[in-house]
């Protein structure tokens, strides 16, 4: 019963972190080309500030329900198959990323925004559409190496 929760909430993180970034990388950024640059620029604001939440409750999900999983019910590293040891790299990157997105180029989008620097602002999207597609490519990678770990 408990790792069946516990790898519910698991999936459930990964679900939104994952699909958050598929959405946003395939459906949304190419819609957006039918806004003017200052629509286009609000729109990410309001979208990245709702997602990066999102983010901030998914990521320690992720984390705490894996190694609850892992020492809690699996008994540790020595116990487990390659593919989680491939899982666990792959989530601390993601979560690295993550965090040099919001730190990054999401504080500079933030700030060019107040000050009414478009060029900037735009540029610091561009910054975090590049980092969203490596960590998309990084999570379908990391939920098909979680398919294996079963």
């Amino acid at each position: 019963m408990t790792l069946s929760i516990l790898l519910a909430l698991h999936l459930l993180g990964a679900v939104v972190w994952v699909g958050g970034m598929a959405f946003a990388f395939l459906v949304l950024w190419p819609s957006l080309v039918v806004l003017e640059l200052p629509q286009r620029l609000a729109l990410h604001e309001k979208v990245f500030k709702k997602f990066f939440l999102y983010v901030w409750h998914a990521m320690p999900i992720l984390l705490l329900t894996g190694y609850a999983m892992l020492f809690g019910v699996l008994g540790g590293f020595a116990y487990v198959n390659w593919a989680v040891h491939l899982m666990h790299l792959l989530g601390l990157i993601m979560a690295a990323i993550f965090l040099v997105i919001f730190f990054g180029p999401w504080k500079a989008m933030r700030t060019a925004m107040a000050s009414g620097d478009r060029p900037a602002a735009a540029g610091a999207v561009d910054r975090i559409r590049l980092l969203v597609g490596i960590n998309l490519a990084i999570g379908v990678i990391t939920v098909v190496a979680g398919a294996w770990a079963s």
